[in-house]
């Protein structure tokens, strides 16, 4: 029985080597840290205007995205390879933004695109914090609040204009 346990224990070991040190470690912590605070923000701005996709969607849209770019990095893909990977996760969000998109036929108006487009931003995000470019996430993050949170009080002053 001892020496099953110890052959489950290398397994367990050799399963968890690809990340040989503590910096290693450090490093994959901090980007998908960084991926879900920096998403966390954005879906907690949408979750307080009530829209479709909040704080967990957006968090795990970034961790997500994170998540597929740190693995091809990590096995060392490609340039090439990496373009398709950011391709199809692309095309993955843009689904998953088009199901935030809801269109109402009385009043013919469309309600989610901004939810759609702050998903499509979140991912990224992701990616960028994932490719260790914590500094590009951050920015992009800012700037996207900015926009959702101090664009709205000019829009809903223009509103308030025209009534």
């Amino acid at each position: 029985m001892p020496s099953v346990l110890h052959e489950i224990g290398q397994v367990i070991v050799k399963e968890f080597s690809d990340l040989h040190d503590a910096s290693q470690w450090t490093e994959l912590l901090i980007r998908l840290l960084v991926a879900i605070a920096l998403s966390g923000a954005i879906g907690y701005e949408r979750e307080s205007r009530q829209s479709a996709a909040g704080l967990r969607t957006h968090m795990l849209v970034g961790l997500g995205a994170a998540m597929f770019v740190l693995m091809p990095l990590q096995s060392g893909m490609t340039i090439v390879d990496m373009s398709r990977v950011l391709q199809g996760l692309i095309a993955g969000i843009g689904f998953l933004g088009a199901g935030a998109i809801i269109k109402i036929d009385k009043d013919r108006a469309i309600h989610g695109l901004t939810t759609a487009a702050s998903l499509w931003l979140t991912a990224a995000v992701g990616v960028a914090a994932g490719m260790g470019r914590e500094a590009t996430a951050v920015t992009s993050a800012i700037l996207a609040l900015i926009i959702l949170s101090f664009m709205r009080r000019f829009k809903d002053h223009a509103d308030s204009d025209e009534t």
